[in-house]
């Protein structure tokens, strides 16, 4: 028999689903990616996906992999899962979906739930949370699917994530990694477990615990792969499936980044910055840190709901030329609008943007809306690009002021992934806004990096995750900040972005009123 020295990574993103084979050192050997559609959408802001496409999609990339790749099936020493975020699966006992997977992006909300009264009532009115928590009650796509669809709900044996729905279908158990769990459900983020019985959340989402599945820790065996799975994707019946964590908290470990002092910005659908810390901070008050990839840690992030997907905007909205001319060239549109902005200067003449393009709960809060001022005759859609991919970098480094607010320290250097991180001027302009040194780690697919991460030092192949990561991640490209340029960056920064929302928000909240939009 071979030796079992490589370790099989399954990542399913927002748009895609990525099978990869890593050895020890972090290399990748291979890959098999699939695109899908992100969601169906039956009403205005509804975001949905049949679950099974996600486990079709699954068996292909895996048999795929096996069929491009020709490496011996017997050297997997582990399978590793991440997934996308706060996407929830309703199921029967048998695991059969019994309705569509409501996802991340949905914007669906559930008014008219009465408050949570009692004690935790009266906390919440004296500590000035209760529209906050309120908020939580809206959002819980749990309590939409109780309201509107109660015979639905009354069949649900299980709500899972869909991390929780895919381990089911890889292991024939109701299992799911603690490092999975960012969602509106009833867990507790400082203990790292279902919150205990007394927990408000179990009055503000009406889940039962025994609708829930069994938690493991990264890096701890969530089950073996069983026949039925391996005879679909091609993996070796037994194999173990080993627990790791959501994508952005396996992009921060598969980026290296281990201390509060390393930034890790994901430059994906949703934008983020994130530290790993030890201690539990919530790096917004109220808003608690998610967990790790390394069990025990915290993640604290600052978001920007939309993120890169405002380049995806930006392309079906204004780059009909870059499309056209990239499928006639066979590269991607993004490539091109890197070189739409190289003559334009940073600060692009005076645009300014905030990426609000999605509310938030407290900055922004939930009457925001994205801005552009500064406009000229001299600007063109070029500009408008250029200032996305500043603005984006404006908002984050707000994230990092806050965060190190929040842990007393400094962040002195900077991991980006995702999609935005292939964009040399996004690169560049990140390093000068933040007047960071800016590295690209070695790997482009660092969330599925993460995941082998947790793989290998699950199976043993690395004794910790220190000297996992250490072994399995570096940089590469680095970008270094110009003192020129970031001096006019923090001008900008500070003098305008940074006073632009205040005095927006009375307009928003009139916009609001007038329009009826957002509802």
């Amino acid at each position: 028999m071979a030796t079992q020295d490589l370790l099989l990574s399954i990542d399913n993103g927002t748009q895609s689903l990525k099978a990869m084979i890593f050895d020890v050192s972090g290399n990748m050997l291979a890959i098999k990616k699939i695109p899908f559609e992100p969601y169906f959408s039956t009403n205005p802001g509804w975001a949905e996906q049949d679950p099974r496409m996600y486990w079709d999609t699954l068996c292909s990339a895996c048999q795929g992999l096996w069929k491009q790749s020709r490496i011996d099936k017997t050297r997997i020493a582990g399978v590793s899962l991440t997934t996308q975020r706060a996407t929830v699966v309703n199921v029967d006992k048998d695991g059969n979906p019994l309705r569509p997977a409501i996802i991340w992006l949905d914007q669906r909300k559930t008014y008219g739930l009465p408050p949570i009264g009692g004690v935790w009532g009266v906390l919440f009115k004296l500590a000035g949370a209760s529209e906050m928590i309120a908020h939580f009650q809206r959002e819980t796509e749990a309590n939409w699917i109780r309201t509107n669809q109660p015979d639905i709900w009354n069949k649900t044996h299980k709500y899972l994530l869909l991390s929780g729905y895919l381990t089911y279908q890889l292991i024939g158990d109701f299992h799911d990694s603690i490092g999975c769990q960012v969602a509106y459900i009833p867990f507790d983020y400082k203990r790292h477990a279902w919150a205990k019985p007394w927990d408000w959340k179990w009055k503000g989402i009406p889940v039962t615990p025994e609708m829930l599945p069994r938690l493991f820790k990264p890096g701890e065996t969530l089950g073996p792969i069983s026949r039925r799975a391996s005879e679909q994707t091609g993996i070796p019946e037994g194999t173990p499936l080993i627990a790791a964590a959501a994508d952005k908290a396996c992009e921060i470990i598969g980026s290296g980044s281990l201390a509060p002092s390393i930034g890790c910005l994901s430059y994906g659908t949703t934008a983020t910055i994130n530290v790993t810390s030890e201690k539990y901070i919530e790096p917004i008050p109220l808003i608690p840190p998610y967990p790790s990839a390394i069990p025990g840690y915290y993640s604290l992030e600052w978001m920007v709901y939309r993120g890169f997907w405002m380049v995806s905007w930006f392309k079906n909205e204004f780059g009909y030329p870059e499309k056209e001319k990239a499928e006639t060239m066979g590269t991607e549109a993004e490539a091109l609008f890197d070189k739409l902005i190289e003559d334009i200067p940073p600060g692009c003449m005076g645009l300014m943007l905030q990426p609000y393009w999605s509310p938030g709960l407290k900055h922004p809060g939930p009457e925001a809306k994205g801005a552009i001022i500064g406009f000229g005759d001299i600007h063109t859609r070029g500009h408008i690009y250029r200032a996305i991919l500043e603005g984006l970098a404006y908002a984050l480094r707000e994230g990092k002021e806050q965060i190190e607010k929040r842990t007393k320290v400094p962040i002195t250097a900077l991991r980006v992934s995702g999609g935005g991180s292939q964009s040399k001027n996004a690169m560049a302009a990140t390093a000068n806004i933040f007047n960071l040194p800016t590295a690209r780690p070695h790997l482009y697919e660092t969330s599925g990096l993460g995941a082998a991460i947790n793989a290998a030092v699950g199976v043993g192949l690395h004794r910790d995750f220190k000297t996992a990561i250490s072994a399995m991640t570096r940089t590469g490209d680095v970008f270094e900040p110009d003192p020129e340029t970031h001096r006019l960056y923090d001008a900008l920064y500070t003098q305008v972005y940074k006073k632009m929302y205040k005095p927006l928000k009375p307009l928003y909240l009139r916009i609001k009123e007038i329009t009826g939009y957002p509802k």
